[in-house]
């Protein structure tokens, strides 16, 4: 799974941004205090070929939790074998199970066969949203900006 990450890295030009290792997700989907949870899809061979990555949301609108997929890959050589609508397919029904109400992720404006292959089953754009990011030194100053207005 850690290899298929960072080979979507590099296919969506961010090689250099990925360094996840072994040891960092497995401490995410097995760790003490799991924060991600995973699929995988076989090929014939039974090797690995396909992978959704994904963590819980909630909604407040909703009132419910729901999954946001952080990474849906297949890799090259399986692609068109219905992999990615059968990982896309067990989040759903992942969903459903749970009684949750939302399955949503992010896909970068280029990605044109990713969004023809989401518009095909159903998945609209969440038009009117834009997705903000705060890391490295903006977010260490955010956080030192501290002062016990905000409570747990």
């Amino acid at each position: 799974m850690v290899r298929l990450v960072h080979e979507l890295a590099d296919y969506e030009k961010a090689a250099h941004e990925c360094g996840l290792t072994e040891e960092q997700l497995h401490a995410a989907l097995f760790g003490p205090d799991p924060s991600a949870g995973a699929f995988v899809a076989t090929g014939d061979d039974g090797a690995v070929v396909g992978t959704a990555i994904w963590f819980r949301t909630f909604s407040t609108w909703e009132g419910v939790a729901g999954i946001h997929l952080e990474d849906l890959y297949v890799t090259p050589g399986a692609r068109g074998g219905g992999h990615g609508a059968a990982l896309l397919a067990e989040l759903a029904a992942e969903v459903a199970r749970r009684g949750w109400k939302r399955l949503e992720w992010n896909v970068l404006d280029w990605n044109t066969p990713a969004i023809g292959f989401y518009r095909s089953v159903g998945a609209v754009p969440n038009e009117g949203w834009t997705t903000y990011r705060l890391t490295g030194d903006p977010l260490v100053a955010l956080a030192g900006r501290t002062g016990g207005a905000a409570a747990r």
